[in-house]
């Protein structure tokens, strides 16, 4: 049963500004209220107009992010207000995250099937000091074993544990979330998460064949636009 006194917050989601996804923002307003999840964060690739057009939509808080690509895999900001560039290095990334008064967060770190995404060792050496939460459930992991090195990592190295279902179709949204004290601000979010815990489990692995299905259409036919 859920606790009352705290909130959930699924902290990695993406909207139809991605290139993988076609998830319109009414259906995710549907989707996060039927999850019975108290809000998001939206973090779409390289995007964050997705996230600023949700954040007046919905009536519940939106965290904004962008899930950026950097030169050597990726960085996501959260509590942004503007677009942080792409294929940066690691560092000018977090740079340009922390301009902004926002959090440095690194999604799926082991996951071994999205080699080409994650960051690699050698930067997620050279930041750790500068990590402020890292993805310890990602649903759309596809080996239950990658998540949990997430985990045995945040436990030796003492950082902050994030949980999100990733999610590109908004059947998906709630599939993890982390639950901590209610926040205003990115610092109470991060002192919420001291106490806080990642809850979740994985998706169907069918959902990647969904999201491939979507960018070969986008690729090869004409991009809708979005009416919701």
């Amino acid at each position: 049963m859920k606790d009352r006194h705290l909130v959930r917050f699924d902290l990695h989601t993406h909207t139809y500004l991605s290139p993988d996804s076609t998830a319109k923002l009414a259906d995710i307003v549907r989707a996060v209220q039927r999850r019975g999840l108290d809000g998001i964060a939206v973090t779409d690739h390289n995007r964050v107009e997705g996230a600023l057009k949700l954040r007046e939509l919905a009536p519940f808080p939106v965290i904004v992010g962008e899930e950026i690509e950097t030169a050597e895999g990726e960085i996501i900001g959260l509590f942004l207000s503007e677009l942080v560039p792409a294929r940066l290095s690691p560092e000018e990334t977090i740079a340009r995250i922390r301009a902004q008064g926002g959090l440095v967060y690194v999604p799926h770190p082991f996951d071994r099937v999205r080699r080409g995404s994650h960051l690699t060792a050698a930067a997620l050496r050279r930041i750790l000091g500068q990590i402020d939460l890292l993805e310890v459930i990602n649903s759309r992991t596809t080996f239950p074993w990658d998540n949990r090195r997430a985990e045995r990592f945040c436990a030796l190295h003492n950082l902050h544990r994030g949980a999100g279902s990733d999610a590109h179709l908004p059947r998906e949204i709630g599939q993890a979330w982390v639950e901590l004290s209610p926040f205003g601000t990115a610092e109470e979010f991060l002192h919420g998460l001291e106490r806080g815990r990642a809850v979740g489990h994985v998706s169907s692995p069918l959902v990647h064949l969904a999201t491939r299905w979507v960018k070969l259409r986008r690729r090869w036919g004409p991009r809708g636009s979005e009416r919701g």
